[in-house]
């Protein structure tokens, strides 16, 4: 569900970031030339890219920036093909605010503080930092209308919280592809096709199920349509999660560790929060003491989760080869 920026007077203690922040006896210095001090105006702070990469080690120097420029923080996994699709649509947006709003992008998976931090259960999700301050926003994709009245409001939180600098970025190059909202010298991307494109516009709507049949159709059309069997991994596991709220799976699969549904729920849970070797864990422990029906239902959950990582992923390789030593 998507979340509306809070007012200026709930801007505060909404994520606790506070183990995040870099403690030093020198300032801690923006991704930049510049060092960032209280909010406020004054010149533009530079920075190498208005798009830049964070994470666990260097926070610190975002809630930094966010002093001078709100921040906009893209949770995402490169294996999610939503998490890639929306990251492109923020690259566009804010390139179109031309320094008004820095995006910081953060890899769920190589970063768990900071997917815990802000509570990203799923990818993508999106936040904000502003003047040191997180703000959830929402997860999931949402159209780009939707988008742009987020961002607008998030400006207008800024500027209540007296954050209404601007960012520029140092490389003139890295400056005007960033205003084109495309990387330098990235090739175009091909269409996708239709029953692709059909399952996109399906999971931005929130239609699961429709997404689903999508993949199904394009799968059997071409049977090694790879994209096609990943994506029909990666919708059926946010259809699975759709209308269930953490609380209810944790405590559920707490109070039935022999409870395979359960169990089942909560090895999704911690995938799609990136917590990847927790949830083939979980269930690989489980595998032993299950009957016939019950290993087999993992088996088959198992693969689906192996798509949606990626085959070629170690952590995948290892789940895959404990899998087999188990079924033989």
């Amino acid at each position: 569900m998507t979340n509306v920026p809070p007012s200026a007077a709930s801007l505060r203690g909404a994520v606790d970031l506070s183990s995040l922040v870099q403690r030093a006896n020198t300032p801690t210095q923006a991704p930049g030339q510049q060092a960032a001090g209280a909010p406020g105006t004054g010149a533009p702070v530079q920075i190498p890219s208005l798009v830049l990469e964070a994470g666990d080690a260097n926070f610190g120097e975002v809630l930094e920036l966010s002093q001078h420029v709100p921040v906009l923080v893209d949770l995402y996994a490169d294996w999610a093909e939503q998490s890639t699709a929306l990251s492109e649509v923020l690259r566009r947006v804010v390139a179109g605010l031309r320094g008004r709003l820095v995006l910081v992008r953060v890899a769920v998976e190589q970063n768990p503080q900071l997917a815990q931090a802000f509570q990203a259960q799923s990818v993508p999700t999106v936040a904000a930092v502003i003047a040191g301050q997180p703000v959830p926003l929402f997860a999931g994709s949402i159209p780009e209308a939707q988008l742009l009245d987020i961002v607008e409001q998030l400006l207008a939180l800024a500027g209540q919280n007296g954050v209404t600098g601007s960012a520029v970025a140092a490389d003139a190059d890295a400056a005007e592809a960033d205003a084109e909202g495309e990387a330098p010298a990235a090739p175009a991307e091909e269409p996708l096709p239709p029953l692709h494109a059909e399952a996109y516009e399906a999971i931005e709507r929130g239609d699961y199920p429709a997404a689903i049949a999508a993949y199904k159709t394009a799968i059997a059309q071409d049977p090694r349509d790879e994209l096609a069997v990943a994506g029909l991994a990666q919708v059926s596991l946010l259809h699975r999660l759709a209308g269930k709220t953490v609380q209810q799976i944790r405590t559920a699969a707490g109070a039935g560790p022999n409870d395979l549904d359960a169990q089942l729920d909560v090895a999704d849970l911690d995938l799609s929060g990136g917590h990847v070797a927790d949830a083939f864990d979980r269930l690989l422990t489980l595998f032993p003491s299950l009957d016939a029906d019950g290993k087999n239902r993992v088996r088959e959950r198992m693969l689906e989760l192996f798509e949606v990582v990626g085959t070629t992923d170690p952590l995948v390789i290892a789940a895959r080869q404990r899998l087999a030593m188990l079924l033989y």
